[in-house]
């Protein structure tokens, strides 16, 4: 390796570079930490309360479901005739009906 001496402005430009790699690392050590810690802590929260259902939903004769989604106390079901029909979370009974009116 080359013995010459360094500049005084090498010196200082040397001691600010091994400054900032240390800071570098102390901040990727915090960050590596962090997400540990953050998905520990999110891994052991319950689980959200999964939507109650009927044991069974009837539909018309010839309809099929396309879609379901949940509420609060009911289930909606789209099916292949266009139409959204409401049903009680709990019984599975009918609480409604409405059209799906496609605009060309």
């Amino acid at each position: 390796m080359d013995e010459r001496q360094l500049s005084d402005s090498e010196a200082r430009n040397l001691r600010f570079l091994r400054t900032l790699v240390t800071v570098l690392t102390a901040t990727m050590i915090l960050g590596v930490l962090t997400v540990v810690a953050l998905l520990v802590i999110r891994l052991q929260a319950p689980s959200p309360t999964l939507p109650v259902l009927p044991a069974e939903v009837s539909l018309p004769a010839g309809v099929e479901a396309e879609a379901v989604t949940f509420g609060d106390g009911w289930l909606a079901v789209v099916t292949n005739d266009d139409r959204i029909l409401i049903f009680d979370a709990t019984t599975g009974a009918p609480r409604g009906e409405s059209r799906i009116v496609l605009a060309n």
